[in-house]
């Protein structure tokens, strides 16, 4: 990846301080430029673009600043002003890497494809593996498609390369109607399919229906699907092929299309933790140029809300139509983006929005009720998930999860008999689920109900999931709870080595200590549950009495009172 596309804002920024004219550094600039330079710093790229904007009114022709601008104005989504920059950036520093992107996904966007090939003639400018693809579709667009095999074929240089360039070939040519070659690419003979990403998976699918392989298309989603590609689009794709519905090849419909699917690509190639900030400019370009790509808007979504910019990801999630395969999905993630930002209650009006509307999809009343349960309204959520259970005409393993998060609403709106049958389904359907297991087993045992069952529950939680802390920390807990305090030290000394810094494990280490005369040690234990802040499944007063009266005392008092 070219240097500047890296660093993007952030080396380059210093570089235009320390270049610009000593008359320019006036402090109405510098103050401009370093309050930019904070705001890139946290990506947040409204407020850097704002700063920049106000540095540039300033020192105009400053090349560093220009190309943050350029940017930080595409980060956020606003191709159309990095444009007018990028045009500046381009006449003040020919061949600038990021001035060149921007204005020939601009020129794409707008299907001049004759300007497009003096923008790409540039082999600098782009990505080894853009340059070529996008080479490949400006051939397209001029309607030249021999031109374009050759050059999707001439992508050598390597493995991925060469796979790349065999899958938008297979595009290519499946949007010029040659179907059976496209699908014989996709097919990709001994080493399988040409699988390198989800869209492959929907574009070999679609092919697959136009030459009548039907059936072919239901074999390789439901194996897709197996092995671990779970949307609700591709379901929807499965479902229509099984039933004979017409499904048209509409993965590309144009040489803009193929163009942006080159973006998104190369987006989708770097989205990793050190390159997050290029894959988002590559995703907002690709989403430029065929703006319904609901694929590029949510995987900006994701860019930006690991950045935890989440005005700009509600954006791109709102971006998504609503006639779009991907819109129930995306306003689940919406409201999810929202609770983020902390704002639950939007998010819960996002879901009873949608589920108004998409009556018949298990997957908005079950995010409903997640979003009720984590506002911590039980009630409510309790009987969202019903409404997701009702819509089951025969409960699954996979369904195991809708039975567990209600009985966790259930047994947090005191209704533990609904919660503890909740449970027991969910165990039915996932025989030995640890997550279950333990939040049926710990509840027993805060009821004091069944105890030995409950230690029997909790014994195979841990078996199955070791490293968990809150697992191990429930073991030590029933075996506190059973009197059994010398055996209940191991388990809670390796729950908080597990989660050092959750206050009630260590709340309960110090009750088990103190059981066993470890006295000192209690307290200390008890002091760092204190020092960790209020929390809702922790009682601070309890706490402090046992510091100035010992568990002892405090037990006694409680028995006194439930006896009174």
């Amino acid at each position: 990846m070219p240097s500047v596309l890296v660093s993007l804002a952030r080396s380059a920024v210093l570089a235009a301080v320390l270049a610009a004219p000593a008359a320019a550094a006036a402090s109405s600039l510098s103050g401009a430029y370093l309050a930019g330079m904070q705001a890139d710093f946290r990506d947040d790229y409204i407020e850097a673009a704002d700063y920049y904007d106000r540095a540039l009114a300033i020192d105009p022709g400053n090349v560093g600043l220009m190309t943050n601008a350029v940017v930080a104005r595409v980060a956020m989504g606003d191709v159309t002003t990095a444009r007018t920059i990028a045009d500046r950036l381009e006449a003040a520093d020919a061949g600038n890497q990021i001035a060149t992107l921007v204005r020939l996904a601009d020129t794409l966007a707008d299907g001049d494809f004759a300007a497009a090939i003096l923008g790409a003639a540039g082999e600098e400018a782009v990505n080894p593996l853009l340059g070529g693809l996008l080479a490949g579709w400006i051939e397209v667009g001029r309607e030249d498609f021999p031109a374009a095999s050759a050059r999707f074929d001439a992508m050598t240089g390597n493995e991925a390369l060469a796979a790349y360039g065999q899958y938008h070939k297979a595009l290519a040519l499946a949007f010029a109607g040659d179907f059976v070659k496209a699908a014989e690419i996709l097919g990709g003979g001994e080493q399988g399919p040409l699988h390198l990403n989800r869209s492959a998976i929907v574009a070999h699918a679609e092919v697959l229906a136009q030459i009548g392989r039907e059936d072919d298309a239901v074999a390789m989603l439901d194996e897709a699907l197996a092995g671990g590609v779970p949307d609700a689009p591709i379901i929807a794709l499965r479902d229509r092929l099984a039933a004979g519905g017409e499904v048209p090849f509409d993965q590309i419909t144009g040489a803009r299309d193929g163009a942006a699917e080159a973006f998104l690509t190369l987006a989708d190639a770097l989205g990793g933790e050190d390159s997050q900030r290029v894959a988002l400019i590559h995703a907002r370009l690709a989403a430029h140029i065929r703006p319904k790509l609901a694929e590029a808007d949510l995987l900006a979504a994701d860019l930006l809300e690991d950045q935890q910019q989440y005005l700009l990801a509600s954006a791109a999630l709102s971006a998504v139509p609503a006639d779009s395969p991907w819109y129930v999905s995306a306003q689940i993630r919406l409201a999810d983006t929202q609770r983020a930002a902390g704002d639950p209650e939007a998010g819960i009006a996002t879901l009873t929005a949608l589920a108004a509307g998409n009556q018949d999809r298990i997957e908005v009343d079950s995010a409903l009720g997640d979003a009720l349960r984590m506002a911590e309204r039980f009630p409510e959520a309790a009987a969202a998930y019903g409404e997701a259970i009702a819509k089951i005409d025969e409960p699954r393993q996979a369904h195991w999860v809708l039975y567990y998060t209600r009985g966790i609403a259930n047994e947090r709106a005191g209704d533990w008999r609904a919660a503890e049958a909740d449970f027991r389904k969910a165990l039915e359907l996932q025989p030995g689920q640890p997550l279950v297991l333990n939040y049926l087993g710990y509840s027993m045992v805060e009821k004091r109900e069944k105890l030995d069952e409950a230690l029997g529950m909790i014994e195979q939680a841990v078996r199955d999931q070791p490293d968990d802390g809150y697992i191990t920390d429930s073991l030590g807990w029933v075996l506190y709870r059973l009197g059994r305090y010398q055996d209940a030290v191991p388990p809670m000394l390796r729950a908080v080595e597990l989660t050092p810094d959750d206050p009630v494990i260590n709340d309960h280490l110090g009750d088990v200590l103190w059981m066993v005369g470890r006295r000192r040690e209690a307290e200390f234990q008890w002091r760092r549950a204190l020092s960790f802040g209020p929390s809702d499944d922790l009682d601070m007063d309890r706490i402090r009495r046992k510091l100035e009266t010992g568990l002892d005392q405090v037990l006694a008092a409680e028995r006194a009172g439930q006896d009174g």
